[in-house]
């Protein structure tokens, strides 16, 4: 029987492997859309479930007033994204004071209401889908064929995702993406409601 790789060739091979892995790096590279950084506000309430990561700007902060974590998020810590709102926070209750609590902007592709869990996490640079450096990735699903997770633009950036491509990543400002970064390591809870 003919080896297949022999009849492709190994170049052939090769280039078809780096092909993907350099697809692979440039979806995660994604990830790193930011937003606004980071405040305690007060948010509009009333978001449909299913909203689109295309909808809506995040909230606008109300001096003085915490923006609450959503209801039915969890326990224990974790991440909490809310999709209709734009907004993380990073719950631990073994923490006192309020959670810290920041708008971003999303990627083209919402992930799904529900629990997830960090599955991979990258510090970066490298460069993005985009074209721009990232870092701090925290990537935690998928859907639709697309890596979906956190991280910050190396210049800050927060520009939102060109909705002609599918693109996964919710962008944070630097300091933001740090200490999502830091706050999330591998198997970390992440809890997204519409």
């Amino acid at each position: 029987m003919e080896d297949p790789v022999a009849k492709l060739g190994s170049g052939s091979v090769v280039t078809a492997l780096t092909a993907g892995a350099l697809a692979v790096v440039a979806v995660l590279a994604v990830q790193a859309k930011s937003s606004a950084s980071s405040t305690t506000a007060s948010a509009p309430s009333g978001k449909s479930p299913g909203v689109s990561a295309s909808s809506t700007p995040g909230a606008k902060a109300s001096p003085g007033k915490a923006v609450a974590v959503p209801k039915d998020s969890g326990t224990g810590k974790r991440v909490v994204y809310s999709v209709g709102l734009k907004r993380v926070w990073l719950v631990d209750p073994g923490q006192s004071g309020e959670p810290r609590t920041f708008t971003v902007q999303p990627g083209s592709v919402a992930p799904a209401p529900g629990t997830y869990a960090v599955f991979r996490v990258r510090q970066g640079p490298y460069t993005g889908s985009d074209g721009k450096q990232v870092k701090n990735a925290v990537l935690f699903t998928s859907h639709e064929g697309v890596i979906i997770g956190f991280s910050a633009a190396v210049d800050g950036s927060t520009p939102p995702a060109d909705p002609s491509k599918k693109t996964g990543g919710i962008r944070e400002a630097l300091t933001d993406g740090q200490a999502l970064f830091d706050f999330a390591p591998y198997d970390t809870k992440v809890v997204v409601v519409a």
